[in-house]
């Protein structure tokens, strides 16, 4: 049973949300777009806020789900429901449903930061709406919201070994996933929000 959830989760984070509505609207890849990730931040850039708001919810109930039905089916086993949301994240990022391409797994993330416990949840979304007001930078926002959240899980009496190590796990993989965002960052040529993606010529 645990194999099979593990799996589950795995295969409910691989389904590519934006990928499909994307080609299902455009008949393209959205791949072949801006940052070539399936997340909503770049289906809002190629297609605008209509098509990337299911995207948004979808991609958040990939995350949760594995923290709110793992807690419910697996009480004495609190480890399981954040391996759960790992392996949700991870099939976000890297969907075998197709070849192993997906999204840079922020939204997947903070549904499951929801489902762990809303008040660090809820901070970590103001710093994330907060930065992206001041930089326009949603990469930026991405990256210090995950960050701050093991910190305020601390700071709200809501931490334990399990979920520090989940905090670890995901905050490298967010990390790797923006690796290149990072490095944009740094040389000021990082995309601002707002900034229409273009087709990417190989």
């Amino acid at each position: 049973m645990k194999i099979l959830f593990c799996l589950g989760c795995y295969l409910l984070g691989a389904f590519p949300t934006g990928y499909v509505l994307f080609r299902l609207s455009e008949k393209k890849d959205i791949r072949n777009y801006g940052s070539r990730s399936t997340g909503a931040t770049n289906v809002f850039r190629t297609k605008g806020l209509a098509l990337a708001l299911p995207v948004i919810v979808v991609d958040l109930a990939k995350g949760f789900l594995p923290i709110f039905l793992g807690n419910r089916w697996f009480p004495a086993q609190p480890w399981l429901p954040l391996a759960g949301a790992f392996l949700a994240v991870v099939g976000h990022c890297y969907p075998v449903t197709i070849r192993f391409r997906g999204g840079k797994g922020v939204a997947s993330t903070m549904g499951a930061m929801a489902g762990l416990g809303l008040v660090p949840f809820l901070l970590s979304l103001v710093l994330f709406f907060g930065v992206i007001a001041l930089t326009r930078y949603v990469s930026l926002g991405s990256l210090l919201a995950v960050l701050s959240y093991g910190p305020l899980r601390l700071v709200a009496g809501q931490s334990s070994t399990w979920s520090w190590a989940w905090w670890a796990a995901i905050l490298l993989l967010i990390v790797l996933r923006h690796r290149a965002n990072i490095r944009r960052l740094i040389t000021g040529q990082e995309r601002r929000l707002g900034q229409k993606a273009v087709e990417v010529k190989d």
